[in-house]
């Protein structure tokens, strides 16, 4: 039984979500697993090849339609717990790349859309949460994963000059 609390509710959606991208992953080939970190500043790791990890935070698409870029704040079902873990924005010292997941219930089932939006260029715009609308290339765009440490195609797909 879903319960009425939205603490709960949002906990649940963004471990649902989590496991939304990680199945995803896995059902195109990449070799992926969860974090099992209590302080991880990261959900998924993604090997592309030896010693080439991704490390992926994975963030809901908010109502405002926008994917947040803030970590180290409790939310969900443990709003209230106090830690020594101080707010951060998302960076490439974080983690690789940040997959705002978008979840459509169409016709009784779901739709899903991943935004992919490498931190070198959460970096780069210095904001902590961005629309999506801003970023209608990055939907779905599995190439993003795979090139996220690289900044040259980073920059060169959402049409940043190299200087």
């Amino acid at each position: 039984m879903v319960s009425d609390n939205k603490g709960k509710l949002a906990s649940a959606t963004g471990f649902a979500n989590e496991s939304r991208f990680l199945g995803a992953l896995l059902a195109r080939g990449y070799n992926a697993s969860k974090v099992d970190l209590p302080h991880s500043t990261y959900d998924i790791v993604v090997e592309l090849g030896v010693k080439d990890i991704i490390r992926v935070q994975v963030k809901t698409v908010g109502g405002g339609r926008s994917v947040s870029f803030t970590g180290g704040v409790r939310g969900g079902a443990d709003r209230t717990y106090r830690s020594d873990v101080k707010s951060y924005r998302q960076s490439t010292e974080t983690s690789d790349i940040v997959v705002g997941v978008d979840a459509h219930d169409v016709a009784g089932g779901d739709r899903i859309d991943f935004y992919f939006i490498p931190t070198i260029y959460i970096e780069h715009i210095g904001q902590g949460s961005l629309s999506i609308n801003r970023i209608p290339k990055a939907k779905n765009n599995w190439k993003l994963l795979e090139n996220c440490g690289k900044q040259e195609f980073v920059y060169n797909f959402f049409g940043i000059s190299v200087e």
